[in-house]
């Protein structure tokens, strides 16, 4: 067929299949250039999930549970009552101590008493032993004129020496009882135990109560009464609702564009249409490495893929703001953190001579800032 025999319809359509064509691929090229610059002055990522501290409750002291206040996933706030542990023993154990403190101001005074005693005796023996050395002294001058006999004077002799070594004796008493007394300065020391014998006995039975230290969530509740808890033993958790966080694995091509105090677009997987908060509170430093050793301290990052070179992916902590009432955190929910990083890459040198000079300079302009110091989790 001769293009004079084409009708013009078929023209019409073949001109119709061209622009088509022109503008689907104008379109993809366009909408291609806006993905490239969206994702490279917003570093994101799909690899996030909600976190929160979680505090392990566990009793101070060991015994049989005799009272569950919550149930799972409760609301608590800071000193409401969690559960209780058998008081019993403890308070016995209280009761015992308050009564043995008695006794021992009993025993205080009677040492005191004691120390009376002795001063009293050493007071008696060392004016037996002046009266003894005073008698010696008067009748030794009369051993010459024998007024007197040598037996006299060596019983007079014998007598001191006993008297003084009475008040030798007395004084080593005195010591005793002083020392039995355990008076340091103003502190009594056997008063002092036995003060604190009732001190950890009073706090063994406040121990009893398990009150909430934080305000948040009940979880992994699985207890009931009768069962017995072990000191230090974790029963179940509480999330603290303080403060969330985000954890977001960025690539590490990405790091250079991402630096702590950017503001972060966060969406939940629970909230799709609802858009959160959050601020850049720094970046991890480390990862898991099985050569090192080092599980359970440093972040495990899993690649996607194992045939293929991937850029390794860091954590970046996002601190988030508060939670709307209609919309409730949950820790472990899966997000998309979105950084408003706002700046660029450096242009590689191969695109340069195909971009305007003018487009070229208005992309140097974007530089990327200097990294700051981490945020506070309070900001």
């Amino acid at each position: 067929m001769t293009a004079a025999a084409t009708s013009p319809s078929d023209r019409a359509k073949c001109l119709a299949g061209r622009s088509f064509g022109i503008a689907a691929v104008t379109c993809a090229v366009v909408l291609s250039f806006l993905t490239w610059w969206e994702l490279d002055i917003r570093p994101r990522t799909d690899d996030a999930y909600l976190r929160a501290n979680v505090v392990g409750i566990a009793a101070n002291v060991a015994g049989y549970i005799t009272e569950l206040a919550v149930v799972d996933n409760q609301a608590v706030t800071v000193g409401d009552l969690l559960f209780r542990v058998d008081v019993r023993p403890y308070q016995a154990a209280l009761d015992l101590a308050v009564a043995n403190l008695g006794y021992v101001d009993f025993e205080i005074q009677a040492l005191k008493d004691a120390i009376e005693q002795r001063a009293a005796a050493i007071a008696e023996a060392e004016a037996i032993a002046l009266y003894n050395q005073q008698y010696l002294a008067r009748i030794e001058p009369l051993l010459p004129k024998q007024f007197v006999t040598p037996d006299q004077v060596e019983a007079a002799q014998r007598n001191l020496r006993a008297s003084q070594a009475k008040v030798l004796e007395a004084k080593a008493a005195l010591a005793a009882a002083n020392a039995n007394l355990g008076q340091l300065g103003d502190i009594n020391v056997r008063r002092a135990r036995a003060q604190a014998e009732v001190v950890e006995a009073e706090l063994n039975v406040g121990y009893c109560e398990v009150r909430s230290s934080v305000n948040g969530f009940v979880t992994n509740f699985n207890t009931s009464v009768g069962q017995y808890a072990r000191m230090g033993e974790e029963i179940f958790a509480l999330v603290d609702t303080a403060n969330w966080y985000l954890l977001a694995n960025y690539q590490e091509t990405d790091m250079r564009l991402i630096t702590p105090g950017m503001e972060v677009e966060v969406y939940l997987m629970a909230y799709p249409r609802q858009r959160f908060r959050g601020v850049v509170q720094g970046i991890g430093w480390a990862l898991y490495d099985s050569d090192q050793g080092s599980m359970g301290v440093l972040p495990t990052v899993s690649p996607t893929l194992d045939w293929v070179r991937l850029a390794q992916r860091f954590p970046v902590r996002i601190v988030m703001d508060s939670a709307p009432d209609a919309f409730p955190y949950r820790m472990g929910a899966t997000a998309t953190a979105i950084v408003q990083a706002n700046v660029r890459r450096e242009v590689p040198d191969i695109l340069k001579p195909l971009l305007p000079d003018a487009l070229e300079r208005w992309l140097g302009t974007l530089t990327i800032p200097p990294a700051t110091q981490p945020v506070s989790p309070g900001r």
